[in-house]
Parts: C-alpha cells; sequence; structure tokens
C-alpha cells in the first residue's frame, strides 16, 4: 500500500493534463518541423526556384500526369495550316552528276544510245571539301613629287603585322568562344583542324580582348534601350570565371538581351550593370530580395516561379493550387 507521503506527491489530474496539452503541442510542433523539413528535402527545380544545376543526380524525371498544361483536344505533331520545315530544293544547283545507264540489266546488250524513258533527279546538300586559308598580301608605295616631298601609302585597318589573320578567321574565333561558349583550347582546335588556322589559346584570347574593345558604343546603346523599356526581365545565375564563382546577371526584352558578368550576385553586380537604376518600367525577376532595392521600379515576380511554387502547394495536398496554375497558363495563352 502507498503511504500517505507517496500518495501526496503524484501528481494531480490537472497536472496530468496540462502535461498532456503540452506535450501534444510539442509532437504538433516537432509534426511541423518534420513537414517543413521533409518539403525541402523534396524541392527541385520544378517546384521552386532552384536551378536546375542544384538538382544533380536526382534530377526529376518529366511526369506527364504532373503536367500543368491542360489537354487541348488536338492530335500530337503539326496541325493542319502549319507550313513545317523541310530542306527544299535548289533550281540552280552547284553541280550536276549524271549517273548513265549503259547496259541492259536483263539481256547485257550496250544501251547508252538507247531511248531515254524516264529520268529522277535527287539533291544532297553537304559541306564542300575543307578550306584553305586564303593569304592575300598587302604592298604600300612611297612616292617623291616633284617637289621632293615623299608620299606614302597605308595600310588596310586590321593589318598591323608582317603576318596575321584576317577579320573572317578573327569573327569565327570570337562566335566559338563568346556565342557557342567553347573553351579556348577546343576552339583553337576547330580553327587549326578544320579551318587550317594553327591558332593558339592566347591569340584567341586577343581576339576576344580586341573584339570587347569595340563593342562599348553598342553596348550602351542595349543599355539605354532596356532602360527605356516598359518592361523588362532581370535574371541571374552562377557561373566560373577564372576558376572562381561568379555570376551572369541578364537584363532582356523580347528583341534585347545584355549579359553581364560579376563576382557579387546583388545589388553592386545590378547597379554595375547600368541597366535597372534608370529603369522605370515593370521589372520582372525571382524572389530574390535586392531586386527590391530598386524602389523607383516596378516589380512583378516571374511566372513560372508561380507555377513552381503552385506546383509545390499542389504535392502538398492543397487542390486549390492546381486551377491556380491552370488559370495562369490559360491567361498567357488568352494573352
Amino acid at each position: 500500500m502507498p503511504t500517505a507521503i507517496e500518495i501526496s506527491q503524484r501528481p494531480s489530474y490537472a497536472e496530468l493534463e496540462a502535461l498532456v496539452a503540452a506535450q501534444a503541442q510539442q509532437i504538433a510542433e516537432l509534426e511541423a518541423l518534420v513537414a517543413e523539413l521533409r518539403a525541402r528535402l523534396d524541392q527541385n527545380s520544378r517546384n521552386s526556384s532552384k536551378p536546375p544545376s542544384s538538382d544533380g543526380y536526382a534530377k526529376p524525371t518529366a511526369d506527364k500526369d504532373r503536367s500543368l498544361r491542360r489537354r487541348s483536344g488536338r492530335k500530337p505533331g503539326g496541325q493542319p495550316g502549319h507550313q513545317g520545315h523541310r530542306l527544299e530544293r535548289r533550281e540552280d544547283p552547284d553541280r550536276m552528276v549524271l549517273h548513265p545507264v549503259e547496259r541492259c540489266e536483263c539481256c547485257g546488250r550496250d544501251i547508252s544510245d538507247g531511248e531515254i524513258v524516264e529520268s529522277q533527279c535527287r539533291q544532297v546538300f553537304d559541306l564542300p571539301e575543307l578550306p584553305a586559308l586564303e593569304c592575300v598580301e598587302h604592298w604600300i608605295q612611297k612616292r617623291r613629287c616633284e617637289c621632293g616631298h615623299l608620299t606614302s601609302s597605308s595600310f588596310p585597318e586590321g593589318v598591323t603585322a608582317p603576318t596575321c589573320y584576317g577579320p573572317r578567321v578573327r569573327a569565327l574565333g570570337i562566335y566559338l568562344v563568346s556565342y557557342q561558349h567553347l573553351p579556348y583550347e577546343r576552339a583553337a582546335e576547330i580553327l587549326s583542324e578544320w579551318a587550317r588556322a594553327p591558332i593558339s589559346v592566347g591569340t584567341l584570347q586577343a581576339f576576344v580582348a580586341q573584339g570587347a574593345e569595340g563593342l562599348e558604343e553598342f553596348l550602351e546603346e542595349i543599355r539605354s534601350q532596356l532602360a527605356d523599356a516598359d518592361v523588362a526581365h532581370f535574371d541571374e545565375t552562377g557561373g566560373r570565371i577564372n576558376g572562381r564563382l561568379g555570376w551572369i546577371h541578364s537584363a532582356s526584352t523580347d528583341t534585347l538581351t545584355l549579359l553581364s558578368a560579376h563576382r557579387k550576385r546583388g545589388v553592386a553586380a545590378m547597379q554595375d550593370a547600368g541597366v535597372l537604376p534608370a529603369f522605370r518600367g515593370v521589372a520582372v525577376h525571382d524572389g530574390w530580395a535586392p531586386y527590391r532595392n530598386f524602389e523607383d521600379t516596378l516589380h512583378a515576380l516571374c511566372g513560372a516561379h508561380h507555377l513552381r511554387e503552385l506546383t509545390a502547394a499542389h504535392e502538398q495536398g492543397q487542390a486549390w493550387a492546381l486551377g491556380m496554375s491552370c488559370l495562369l497558363l490559360d491567361t498567357k495563352e488568352a494573352v
């Protein structure tokens, strides 16, 4: 039998009830925390603002059942009235090759002079033989006038050394590196093997640097037109610059795009890009907070990010999110 002291030390019903309530609250908080952590683990580029590069080997597979788009009821493929794209015949081929019939495949007689009953042709489009560099030798002269003065002609612009590459080779090198984003070594290999221009990595780097020097007026014009736009899209993404993490900032409309490389991701980089400080239109971007520092601009969140967050909400059991996603997509199609 318990003693009176032991009975008096037992918690009362009210204390037990309060303890149960506290534990229930703690369990609810822990469940909410687990749900939040689970939601974070389930985030990827499809249902959040995380970039595709962060998916790694866990990149989500395409799931047609989770598509936010409604079925149009049309058959897949080209629709009636769609012209399509195909390799068109040319009326003026560069050369023609005749494959004559010389002997009868039945009796073996010579029929090279026989009657032609039918002819067919097919065209093959292919690259010409690998080009060889064209070498143009430039000469200048110095002549003496009767007055005794010597007058000299001058070399064309760009002819700056006893031997140098011309503008087409330079343009191709810049295109491969700056537009196609090939590493310098691979671009140099293409020029050496395909164009037969043994260009070094250092020479390619000089091409790009010289090309950049001539673009400043053009870039200022692009910045000016973007700053005057009614609506523009802004974004930033990470990239390796000289082996270190840097950021590529973009400002764009349907016809203009400006890309700027910077060591930083925030306000300093946006100011150096030169568009947002003077922009007074509607800036469309993601939820990155530094964009809000530009208070003279109207801000709009990118629709793609709305759709991703609605996808996440739908995956967490919020049925309304699917309807909102369809509304946004239908509105886009209507506009």
